[in-house]
């Protein structure tokens, strides 16, 4: 049918609120099939990057632990040498 033809029989607010009827069910239908699963899929996607984020921080502490372990090694071997001359680095005099 024709809109102007519907409008003359029903009358224009009446033509309206039933296209905007349908504007609603179309924008429902549309959340609910279209965007409500990529939501979903979205928010997997984000535990799942926040999990390895939060990971990677934990052997990034546990590497920063073993660098700083080893430069306090070091530094203590150098001043060992500087505080005991006689002796090397292998022990021997």
């Amino acid at each position: 049918m024709d809109v102007t033809a519907l409008i003359k029989d029903f009358g224009f607010p009446v033509v309206m609120a039933v296209g905007m009827g349908y504007f609603v069910y179309f924008v429902y239908q549309t959340i609910m099939l279209k965007i409500n699963p990529a939501i979903f899929q979205m928010k997997t996607t984000i535990i799942r990057l926040i999990d390895q984020m939060r990971l990677l921080d934990q052997d990034m502490i546990r590497l920063q632990e073993k660098v700083n372990t080893a430069l306090a090694l070091q530094e203590n071997e150098k001043q060992n040498e500087r505080n005991n001359p006689t002796t090397t680095s292998n022990g021997k005099r």
